[in-house]
């Protein structure tokens, strides 16, 4: 191949993938404001380890982060549920108010079987005014012998208020 032929050939292929890549400054500073969400979070209480599928228990934290830098939001419920879909426990009796950037969490202990493999929680919030919405995740770590495990799960919008 000539070796113009080869230059026009890499740089089509550079502007196609950069053109791929950008966006205007608009589409970058829109931020979604919302005055609600129901959150679906994964947890894994456990996972499977070797040829035998031996459970390999994890302690589960649930963070719920206010990332508003102006407003309150209201965490109504935080329900927890096994892998079947059994509602395990609600973490909340009364709505917590989280006050502007910051955060609460709540534990599910590393010797709570129950879960299982594909456990969740739901978590619902409002808020009175629009806001940028929480970050909510669940945090996994265990520790076996001279192994330990550590990852996270980011929660899911279902239903926005």
């Amino acid at each position: 191949m000539a070796p113009r032929k080869k230059i026009f050939i890499c740089l089509f292929i550079f502007v196609f993938f950069a053109a791929l890549g950008t966006s205007s400054a608009d589409d970058r500073s829109v931020i979604s404001l919302t005055t609600g969400q129901v959150i679906y979070v994964p947890v894994y209480s456990h996972i499977y380890i070797g040829n035998r599928e031996r459970p390999f228990l994890l302690a589960v934290t649930l963070s719920i982060r206010n990332t508003d830098l102006n407003n309150p939001v209201v965490v109504k419920k935080a329900t927890y549920y096994n892998s079947q879909g059994k509602l395990l426990e609600e973490y909340i009796n009364t709505p917590a108010t989280l006050e502007k950037m910051s955060a609460t969490r709540f534990v599910v202990h590393e010797s709570d079987k129950a879960g299982g493999s594909g456990a969740s929680f739901l978590v619902e919030w409002e808020s009175e005014k629009p806001v940028s919405p929480p970050i909510i995740e669940t945090v996994m770590i265990g520790a076996q012998t001279q192994q330990g495990i550590s990852f996270t799960s980011r929660g899911q919008v279902i239903k926005e208020k």
